[in-house]
């Protein structure tokens, strides 16, 4: 990415910190960048007037010739996150409280919040049983309480307290090839779908991951790696599940499955995953060095 860049801005880029903006240039044009990396690798995210989207996109393109790249299309776009370890999609915690309530009343009803669905085996009565905290997501190293912010308090009760860890879940080939299988078995029930190249079927996905009879933990996004070979989910586990252990995820809903549109009736199949690093891509836990996804709480 940083070669292509570089060219587009005909010479070095700025150093931009990780989530900060600053500026490029491409072809006479000034445009803003946000300091990214969604495929584990340092990148730039392009802003600028939508008039100018064919242009600038031309010109990414053109630039990218002598560098391989490729046009993917949209569908692939968030794949590459089952590699470098973003969970992008956790449920908003705004639910319940009163002291969220009139952040609640001021949603629109067509908004994310009111429109979102949950997905996947695990079921509860209590929707604060799929919150998740920033430490259980990878995001401790940014929480600083050197100034003020809302939440504050909640998260210097929990700071020194064992968090749930993030993961990613690698499934057995064997258990895919029954999922795919049992779609060509007439008169049959057959097991959850598994979309490619995300799986995903809801706004917040939660299924369970089992050891024993145990709940240790959630698959949360997920689908599959063309360059891993690899069907992989990411979620959290307990503090004691450690990387390498071999666990038990119970992939489809209970009870045939809900009745969301993207849900058809379906078996549940249990799958057996192996906990594995985040990023799950050596290059990107090698090369990513000191980033966000790399740096532990």
């Amino acid at each position: 990415a940083t070669q292509v860049l570089e060219k587009l801005n005909g010479g070095p880029i700025p150093d931009v910190k990780f989530f900060h903006m600053d500026y490029i240039n491409i072809k006479g044009r000034k445009v803003r960048a946000l300091r990214h990396g969604m495929a584990g690798a340092p990148g730039l995210e392009i802003w600028g007037p939508y008039e100018e989207y064919d242009e600038i996109r031309d010109a990414i393109l053109e630039a990218g010739k002598d560098f391989g790249l490729v046009q993917v299309g949209s569908r692939a776009y968030a794949s590459n996150t089952c590699e470098s370890g973003w969970i992008p999609s956790p449920l908003p915690a705004v639910y319940t409280g009163e002291s969220m309530k009139k952040y609640r009343e001021w949603l629109p009803a067509d908004g994310y919040e009111g429109t979102g669905s949950i997905a996947g085996s695990f079921v509860s009565d209590n929707i604060e049983d799929y919150y998740t905290t920033p430490y259980e997501l990878g995001y401790g190293p940014f929480i600083k309480f050197d100034h003020d912010f809302i939440g504050r308090e909640a998260l210097e009760k929990m700071a020194d307290k064992p968090h749930r860890k993030k993961v990613t879940f690698a499934w057995h080939h064997e258990d895919m090839a029954k999922i795919y299988a049992s779609l060509f078995i007439p008169g049959e029930e057959h097991y959850k779908f598994f979309d490619l190249p995300i799986a995903n079927y809801g706004s917040s996905s939660f299924d369970k991951v089992m050891m024993g009879d145990k709940v240790v933990g959630f698959s949360m996004f997920g689908g599959y790696s063309y360059n891993e070979r690899t069907a992989l989910t990411l979620g959290i586990v307990d503090p004691d599940i450690n990387i390498g252990d071999v666990l038990t995820l119970v992939w489809g809903e209970e009870n045939g499955g809900t009745k969301k549109p993207t849900v058809e009736r379906h078996k549940q199949l249990e799958v057996r995953v192996k906990v594995s690093p985040v990023p799950y891509a050596r290059d990107a836990r090698e090369n990513y060095a000191e980033g966000w996804r790399t740096r532990k709480a």
